[in-house]
């Protein structure tokens, strides 16, 4: 004879009714730590990557297009040759013309290409005479 295996029904329990719980109040914070909750922050996160590069158009409202070269040496020829890369940059003021050198500093996503914006004038370019 073959052993059948007898199931067990477990029996239902009702289930209690849910029930809303009420949102925690936040603790109050006073100025002074919630300064240092901010610094908090800025201690966890990495510091945010500068680049230095020349305005290369300044056609688009609030966008600047900006080139940032630098050098870099071949394995196999050991010769050094330039990338460049350009970057599109936040200009909240449009106060940055063509040839101007700025500083650019990364920042959270502006558009589908914007990730960077411009921190600060370098160099403002020298205007034909």
């Amino acid at each position: 004879m073959a052993t059948e295996k007898k199931e067990t029904a477990k029996p239902k329990t009702a289930k209690a009714p849910a029930v809303a719980k009420a949102p925690k109040a936040a603790p109050a914070v006073s100025a002074s730590s919630a300064s240092s909750s901010t610094e908090a922050v800025d201690a966890r996160r990495p510091p945010r990557r500068e680049l230095v590069g020349v305005v290369t158009s300044d056609k688009m409202a609030k966008t600047v297009v900006v080139i940032v070269s630098h050098r870099v040496r071949s394995d196999q020829y050991r010769k050094y040759t330039t990338k460049r890369v350009k970057y599109k940059a936040h200009s909240e003021k449009n106060e940055y013309h063509i040839g101007d050198k700025v500083l650019l500093v990364e920042s959270r996503p502006m558009s589908r290409d914007k990730r960077w914006r411009v921190e600060k004038l370098i160099e403002r370019a020298r205007e034909a005479t």
